[in-house]
C-alpha cells in the first residue's frame, strides 16, 4: 500500500496540476524540487527554502552513503529530522553519481546532450580525452550492479538494486527512486537499448526489495525511472516496461539531447498510468521545465539554479545575465526588478556583484536564494495558470521574454 495520495485537479491539454500527498505533507503540484545533495541545499538554510516557497528537497544516495553513512542519518530520525527540514522528502538510487563522479570524477557531466552525437570509438562529446581513459577503471557496469571508487579516498565500493533501496530505506524519505543506469546522451542506439534492458531488470529487483521491506513499503514510496536516451522507440518502450510494475510513481530519465526532449517525452508518457506522479529527473533549466510541464511532467528536480547562483549567474525575466560582468558593478537596480524573490528584496546588482568578485560568501548565497526564488516562483506560476486555463498563454509569454523567441 503506496504511503503516496495523488490526484490531477486541473488540466490543460496536457499539461496537469495536483496534488500529493506525503508523510510529511501535501506538495502542490507541478512542483520544482531543490537538491540538496549532501542533506543541506548549498548555502540555504532549510528556513530560508520555505520562505522561498520549496515544498520538497531532495537529497543524494551516494554522497550521504559515502558521508556520514546512512546509519548515522538513521540514527538521526531520518533525513528530515537529520537536515531540520520538515517538509516532504526525496532521494535519488545513486546511479547517476556513481557514473559521474566514479567515471568522470571533476570533468564535465550533463544528462542533456549539446551537438552532435560522436561515434562511440570518439568517446562522449561532453567528456574529454582522459575520462575515456578512466571509463572502465573506476565505475565498472555488470548486470548484477556497479562497483566503483569513492572520489574522497579511492576505497572500493559496490551498488546494486537491493543495496540502493536498503540505504533509502535507511535515510527514510517519503518517496525515492529505483537504481538505474543512467548513460551518457551521446552514447549509441545500441547501447541505449543495452543500459535500458538492465535498467528494467534492475527497477524489478529495486521494486522487490522495497515490497520485501514491509515497513518501508508503508512509509515510503518508490519510483521507477524510464531510461532510452533519445531514441523515442526505446523511452517508448521502457515507459511500458516500467509502468507495468507497480511503482508508486514514475521517474524518466535525462540522457537525450536538448532538441530530442521533447520527443523523448511525448513518447513515454502516453504509456504512463494517468494516476500516478512524474518525475523529471535533472531538468531544471525555465524553458526545459515549462516544456516538462507541458508534456505532463508533475516534478523536477536540479541543482543548476544553486550553481549558477554560485558562480555569479542569476536568472531574470528578460534572460540570465552574470553579475560578475563589467557592465553590473554600477547597476543600482534589483537584481531581477520583474521578480520579488523573499530575503533578497533589498540587494542591488551592485552590491552582490562586488561580493561575488571579492569572494565573498554572502553574494553566493545571495545569487542562489535568488535563483531559487526565481525557478520556484516560475513553476508555481505555471500550476496557476493551469488552474485557470492560460497555461499556454503564459508559457509563451515566458519564452518569449526570456529567450527572444517563441
Amino acid at each position: 500500500m503506496s504511503s503516496l495520495r495523488f490526484s490531477i485537479t486541473s488540466r490543460e491539454g496536457m499539461a496537469r496540476a495536483g496534488t500529493l500527498g506525503t508523510p510529511h505533507g501535501e506538495i502542490q503540484t507541478p512542483a520544482f524540487v531543490p537538491v540538496g545533495t549532501k542533506a543541506g541545499v548549498k548555502g540555504i538554510l532549510p528556513s530560508i527554502l520555505e520562505s522561498l516557497g520549496a515544498q520538497v528537497v531532495l537529497a543524494n544516495t551516494y554522497h550521504l552513503y559515502l558521508q556520514p553513512g546512512e546509519q548515522i542519518v538513521k540514527d538521526a530520525g531520518g533525513l528530515g529530522t537529520f537536515m531540520d527540514w520538515k517538509g516532504p522528502t526525496m532521494t535519488d538510487s545513486g546511479g547517476f553519481q556513481v557514473f559521474s563522479l566514479g567515471a568522470a570524477f571533476g570533468r564535465t557531466i550533463t544528462k542533456i546532450a549539446k551537438g552532435e552525437e560522436l561515434p562511440r570509438d570518439q568517446g562522449m562529446a561532453v567528456y574529454d580525452q582522459e575520462v575515456q581513459s578512466q571509463h572502465g577503471q573506476l565505475a565498472v557496469i555488470d548486470d548484477q550492479g556497479v562497483t566503483f571508487t569513492s572520489h574522497h579516498d579511492g576505497s572500493l565500493h559496490r551498488f546494486t538494486p537491493e543495496r540502493s533501496i536498503e540505504i533509502q530505506h535507511a535515510l527514510g524519505a517519503d518517496m525515492f527512486f529505483a537504481f538505474d543506469e543512467c548513460t551518457a546522451p551521446t552514447e549509441p542506439y545500441e547501447y541505449q537499448k543495452e543500459a535500458m534492458e538492465r535498467t528494467h531488470r534492475w527497477a524489478l529487483r529495486s521494486i522487490k526489495a522495497h515490497r520485501q521491506n514491509i515497513e518501508a513499503s508503508r512509509t515510503q514510496a518508490i519510483f521507477g525511472i524510464v531510461q532510452g536516451g533519445r531514441h523515442t522507440d526505446l523511452r517508448k518502450e521502457s515507459a511500458k516496461e516500467i509502468a507495468s510494475l507497480g511503482f508508486d510513481g514514475i521517474g524518466i530519465g535525462g540522457s537525450f539531447s536538448k532538441e530530442d526532449m521533447r520527443g523523448a517525452l511525448q513518447a513515454a508518457i502516453p504509456e504512463l498510468p494517468d494516476e500516478l506522479p512524474r518525475h523529471f529527473l535533472g531538468i531544471g533549466e525555465p524553458g526545459d521545465v515549462l516544456t516538462g510541464i507541458a508534456e505532463g511532467m508533475d516534478l523536477f528536480d536540479c541543482v543548476a539554479a544553486t550553481r549558477l547562483g554560485r558562480h555569479g549567474t542569476i536568472y531574470t525575466k528578460r534572460g540570465p545575465i552574470t553579475l560578475t560582468n563589467e557592465k553590473h558593478r554600477t547597476e543600482f537596480m534589483p537584481l531581477d526588478p520583474e521578480t520579488l524573490v523573499p530575503g533578497t528584496e533589498g540587494f542591488t546588482r551592485a552590491y552582490v556583484s562586488h561580493q561575488l568578485r571579492s569572494h565573498e560568501l554572502l553574494g553566493q548565497i545571495i545569487a542562489s536564494m535568488h535563483n531559487l526564488g526565481f525557478i520556484i516562483q516560475l513553476v508555481d506560476g505555471a500550476r496557476e495558470a493551469i488552474h485557470e486555463g492560460r497555461f499556454a498563454t503564459y508559457r509563451e509569454d515566458f519564452i518569449r521574454n526570456y529567450y527572444g523567441t517563441v
